[in-house]
């Protein structure tokens, strides 16, 4: 009977041990892609929705490898269950490590938290981790980096490697060498990451590049990895157009400017190669987040549209008669007014919204707020939209896709705000004497509430 149990329990734990396979749990899997999730900057959400790309891009590609999210403790559990549940990540929840360097003259309240990057040291479990940045687009399977060594990283700069990609061994014993590092006051020249990792492995621009073992076999020891894994979007690709001819091609990297990240609308066209980012959205996580709030602006927009026409006589009535004692001043009310149906709608787009709605809800709505100034203070209509159309005009310039490089796509732009400036100061001039006009006249017609005539005026005709 005994011997019955046994073997039952023995045939029972074999299939947990399948089923727990399954369902990526407990797979034995050796390597992890590992990034890092923390709370604390007006970008949060954005960062969490650009992490989920990422995952999914990877398990897109069929990674041999655990994905893996290392997730501060106070990252909101409604944001957890995606990334365990859809995503296919196990989560390491984590207490934040306290930046020592924050009270230096030069830092970075945005890198205050990103030290969190080292808990990817105490993940002994696995034999290699590529640690990541969320802005790194994957272009082709890396898995051949798990073949690298202790530590190995990319120089897109010529003297500094980037940390927003770098593979390490797991070490215990690392780890609490770099958190003694960091009480010590370990000088580190930006206080984040970049700084800190940078200075703990200084020699690194010494060492052989990475080329992997056709064998599979795993190397020892620190090695540079070749520039086709960390792309610098900023650099390369109007001269290169992402054909780096040493090593390959498979990963870009957005390390520039913050508000030029590629999953933020307004980056394209500015950085033309981030609409890539959104084709990998659109093909793993999608825009249903976003898509009722642009519906919703939409509608609003039309109804502005509607209204402005519809309402014109009593908006210019209002405008001119009620405050006519301000004629000194209704001119700069009137361009603030323009100024701010170009600047307010903006604010109101989705950050994460795929560029081509992204643009066309903002210019919906500079258009709506637009019809509204030049109804009220009875503006000629093509002055007013030159900015509108010269806006539309500098997205086909910079977007146009076959520039032969950098510098030549750099003039055409240069060229095109060089025409478009004596049109806009045309449109300035006609709108200052359309106010002009429209105040001249408005002073010699009564106020609202007052006769149209005085007594016996009627009589003379």
């Amino acid at each position: 009977m005994g011997r019955v149990l046994l073997s039952l329990l023995g045939w029972w734990t074999v299939v947990v041990a399948v089923v727990c396979e399954g369902k990526g749990e407990g797979s034995g899997r050796r390597n992890a892609y590992a990034t890092m999730m923390y709370m604390g900057t007006p970008r949060d959400y954005d960062f969490y929705v650009a992490t989920r790309v990422m995952l999914r891009s990877l398990q897109q590609l069929k990674v041999d490898a655990d994905l893996l999210v290392i997730a501060s403790m106070d990252v909101p559990l409604h944001w957890i269950q995606p990334l365990e549940g859809e995503d296919g990540a196990k989560v390491m929840r984590v207490d934040n490590i306290n930046n020592p360097y924050s009270t230096q003259s030069n830092f970075d309240w945005r890198f205050k938290l990103t030290l969190n990057k080292l808990y990817a040291w105490k993940l002994v479990n696995y034999e290699r981790v590529v640690m990541l940045d969320a802005d790194n687009l994957f272009l082709q399977k890396t898995d051949e980096l798990f073949q690298c060594g202790e530590f190995c990283a990319v120089f897109i700069n010529p003297c500094i490697f980037h940390t927003g990609l770098f593979v390490l061994q797991p070490s215990l014993t690392v780890f609490d060498d770099m958190i003694h590092q960091l009480e010590a006051g370990r000088s580190n020249p930006d206080g984040a990451d970049q700084g800190f990792i940078g200075s703990y492995f200084p020699d690194l621009l010494d060492q052989p590049m990475f080329h992997p073992p056709p064998n599979g076999t795993r190397l020892e020891g620190t090695y540079r990895l070749p520039l086709g894994y960390q792309m610098d979007a900023s650099y390369y690709y109007l001269r290169l157009r992402w054909s780096v001819p040493c090593g390959p091609n498979s990963v870009i990297t957005f390390p520039g400017a913050p508000w030029l990240k590629p999953w933020y609308w307004w980056s394209w066209p500015v950085l033309p190669l981030g609409i890539q980012w959104h084709k990998q959205r659109l093909q793993t996580l999608g825009y249903s987040a976003e898509m009722p709030i642009v519906f919703i602006e939409a509608v609003f927009y039309l109804g502005i549209i509607a209204v402005a026409r519809l309402a014109r006589p009593n908006l210019s009535k209002l405008c001119y008669r009620r405050i006519l004692f301000l004629q000194a001043g209704l001119k700069l009310i009137a361009i603030w007014s323009i100024l701010a149906a170009y600047v307010v709608p903006f604010f109101f787009v989705p950050h994460t919204i795929h560029p081509l709605i992204g643009w066309s809800l903002y210019l919906l709505g500079a258009f709506s707020l637009s019809c509204v100034a030049t109804n009220a203070f009875l503006l000629p209509t093509l002055p007013v939209l030159a900015p509108w159309f010269g806006i539309l005009g500098s997205l086909f310039v910079m977007a146009y896709p076959w520039y032969p490089d950098g510098v030549v796509r750099a003039l055409s732009i240069f060229g095109y705000a060089f025409c478009c400036s004596p049109l806009l100061w045309t449109s300035l001039v006609k709108i200052m004497s359309s106010l002009q006009v429209s105040l001249d006249r408005e002073a010699f017609l009564p106020r609202l509430g007052e006769n149209s005539s005085p007594a016996g005026f009627n009589k003379l005709y």
